[in-house]
């Protein structure tokens, strides 16, 4: 049975960095299309980033987001099952419940590229979530 487990989130002071980590387990990680999404205080959940599991897999961004395309990086460690979120010059507005969330399927991955986005609905399996809070 797939499970995620996310880790790092922690508060921090605006401008601040943070690296988020999906641990991907119980199924095989390759071909999988994992993503990020937040979702912050009474608000709902969006999409941030995708990344399809292979080596060198490619890399997608909500480009409803510009910001955040310019300060956050997804990237893998494939041999360690794992997807970070790499988030720099943190604001505010960052302020979020990240989640690490999985197609088992692949193919949603895709649907970032003609959308520009993802979507809750696509994906099957969820992590508990990671809190990030920032502060001014």
């Amino acid at each position: 049975q797939a499970q995620l487990a996310e880790f790092g989130g922690r508060s921090v002071q605006a401008g601040g960095s943070l690296r988020l980590s999906c641990l991907v387990s119980g199924v095989d990680y390759t071909r999988r299309c994992v993503a990020w999404f937040r979702q912050p205080p009474g608000k709902e959940r969006e999409s941030v980033a995708a990344l399809y599991t292979i080596p060198n897999g490619a890399t997608y961004y909500n480009r409803n987001l510009q910001a955040v395309q310019e300060r956050f990086m997804i990237s893998q460690d494939y041999n360690k099952n794992t997807v970070y979120l790499q988030m720099n010059n943190l604001n505010p507005e960052d302020t979020a419940m990240y989640y690490c969330a999985a197609d088992l399927g692949g193919s949603v991955c895709g649907d970032w590229y003609v959308r520009g986005y993802g979507e809750v609905a696509d994906y099957g399996v969820w992590g508990q979530g990671t809190q990030v809070i920032v502060s001014s």
